[in-house]
Formats: structure tokens, C-alpha cells, sequence
């Protein structure tokens, strides 16, 4: 693996983290947006996760283990002052283009982190599949698609793969590789290499599976508690309070949409939805029958008020620190 260029295309909340750990670990990186009004956003969003890390790594010069963040440092090898200055040095790394010709010349790598929709992610390899230089590999860090429906629009299927990472990317240092049938084995290997070098625990999936391994279990979760909220049978404090009282997580499920964002979890709503519609009679009827209309009617309506999770200041819940 000889990766140099990193193009990340996207400046949503796990796009601007992607590329600012991506910077933090010594990558040049370029994001990739669509309209030049979208930088300013983009900007504050790289700035908030310079004073996350800031944070992060001033509360990880104590004992308590409970407040390490593993993609920062690992602990044998924790040197504050080493940390801070990757941390301002991340900002340094990282330039804001919407043009995609001079974004991706000579990249080694695009990591797309666009809207989780296929038409939007399909548009936009077509799009690129002329100007992209022949020696770059393709990522998309889809939480739900496989990248088998993908493939066929980014002209180098080979090349192509999912590189799924987990939100909290500095603490929570995930990140789930999963080909497809065409898949190069080579770029496999070469993206387990590349997650290790940004401090990432690679998860390798051995075959394509909707939600990958973390999602598989997490979205049913989201689903379910959605489903409690849509039904009227509580309401999003309370269920969040069953959850984490019952069991000691700490976060429940509406404070997790929350962070996640809820465009994105309507996104994730019309994916599941489609499920029962393409299945097999029998599973369908041993499905759970969720409320998918009554989910996307609580979540157009918060996304109608501007309350679109933690990013914005408000989405179930409201935060304080926006």
C-alpha cells in the first residue's frame, strides 16, 4: 500500500471525522463537496472535531481507562504532546474543493461518504468514472447498501469496496471492510493496511450482508425503539430510559439517532422498508410488523423543523452545546 492523496467525498458528520482522523494520522486530504456554499458548514465542522480531540486528548492524560480514545493514541505509546500538535497539524492537512477534477487528480484513494441513498451514490460514481485517475481505489462508507449493487457504476469494480466506520471515530475505531464478488483481493488487503495506518481496528466481512456486522445489530435496535415511539406506546425519553437503565449502556436508542442524524436514520427507514416488499411471503409474515409509516411521519416532521439531530442543536432531544 503506497496511499498518498485521500479524497473523501462528503462533509457530513462522518465525513468531515473520516477525513480529519484521516489528517490527524499524516494523510494529505482533500474533501470533496458538492455546492461551495456547503464549506462553511464543512469548516465548523473540522473546527468543533479540532476541540473534540483537544478535549479527548487532555482527558486521556488521567488513569481513567474509561475516558481513552484509541483512535487518537494507542496506551503504551500515549505522548500528549505528540497528540496535540497532530491534532492542529490535521487542520493543516486538509483542503475543501467542489471540483471534482482537481479534487481527484492523482488520488490514491476516494473514501465516499455521500447521502445513503443509491440513486445519489449511483449518480455520483457516474459522474466521476471519467475523471478519475486509473490507479485509485474506491470506499464507500454505506451503512446499509452493498457494494455489489454499486459496482457496475464505478467502471472498476475490482477496485471497489466498503469501508464502513462507526460515528465517535476517534474513540470508537472501527472500521468494517467488506468486498463484493469482483472484488480484488489485493484492494481488500490494501484497505485493512490503510484502516491500521488512521489507527482503525479493521472488522474484515467475509460476505456481503446488508448492515455489515455493527449496523446488522444496531439498526433492528433503532428500529424497534422508532416503532415504540410511532405507535404511541411511550415516548422518546422514557424508551431512551429503559434502555440505559435497564441494561447500563449508556446511550439509548433516540439519544443514538440523535447523533447519528436523523436524515440518515429516515434514509435508513425507506431502505428497511422496502425489505418485506421483496422477500419471501413466509419470512414476511414471521418479520416484525413495524410501523415504517408512522416512523417516517415523526422523523419528515423533525426534519421539517430544522431538528436534525445533535449536529444541529436539536433533534429528539436538545444539547446545549450548539
Amino acid at each position: 500500500m503506497n496511499y498518498k492523496k485521500i479524497v473523501v467525498a462528503g462533509g457530513g458528520v462522518l465525513g468531515s471525522q473520516i477525513a480529519y482522523q484521516t489528517a490527524y494520522s499524516g494523510y494529505d486530504v482533500i474533501i470533496l463537496i458538492r455546492k461551495e456554499d456547503n464549506k462553511e458548514d464543512v469548516v465548523n465542522k473540522l473546527y468543533n472535531l479540532h476541540d473534540t480531540y483537544i478535549d479527548s486528548v487532555n482527558a486521556m492524560n488521567t488513569k481513567d481507562t474509561s475516558l481513552w480514545c484509541r483512535g487518537i493514541a494507542d496506551v503504551d505509546s500515549f505522548d500528549k504532546k505528540e497528540c496535540l500538535t497532530n491534532v492542529d497539524e490535521a487542520l493543516k492537512r486538509i483542503n475543501i474543493l467542489n471540483d471534482p477534477v482537481k479534487a481527484l487528480e492523482d488520488a490514491d484513494l476516494l473514501i465516499e461518504s455521500i447521502t445513503e441513498d443509491i440513486n445519489v451514490k449511483a449518480r455520483f460514481y457516474k459522474s466521476i468514472s471519467s475523471i478519475l485517475p486509473e490507479k485509485t481505489v474506491i470506499v464507500t462508507n454505506s451503512s446499509t447498501l452493498l457494494p455489489s449493487k454499486l459496482a457496475k457504476y464505478t467502471g472498476r469494480a475490482e477496485k471497489y469496496l466498503s469501508m464502513h466506520f462507526a460515528n465517535a471515530i476517534w474513540k470508537n475505531n472501527i472500521s468494517e471492510i467488506m468486498g463484493h464478488d469482483k472484488t480484488d483481493k489485493k484492494y481488500f488487503d490494501e484497505i485493512i493496511k490503510f484502516a491500521e495506518s488512521i489507527k482503525m481496528i479493521p472488522l474484515p466481512v467475509y460476505k456481503e450482508k446488508s448492515g455489515y456486522l455493527l449496523n446488522s445489530m444496531l439498526v433492528p435496535f433503532l428500529l424497534s425503539a422508532m416503532d415504540l415511539l410511532a405507535n404511541g406506546v411511550s415516548d422518546p425519553k422514557t424508551i431512551d430510559e429503559a434502555w440505559t437503565l435497564g441494561t447500563g449502556a449508556p446511550n439509548g436508542p433516540f439519544e443514538i439517532l440523535d447523533v447519528v442524524g436523523l436524515e440518515t436514520a429516515k434514509n435508513i427507514v425507506l431502505q428497511y422498508q422496502k425489505v418485506p416488499n421483496i422477500i419471501d411471503p413466509l419470512l414476511k409474515k414471521m418479520m416484525l410488523p413495524y410501523n415504517y409509516s408512522g416512523m417516517l411521519k415523526i422523523l419528515n416532521q423533525y426534519i421539517e423543523e430544522g431538528k436534525m439531530g445533535k449536529s444541529t442543536g436539536e433533534g429528539f432531544f436538545k444539547y446545549n452545546d450548539k
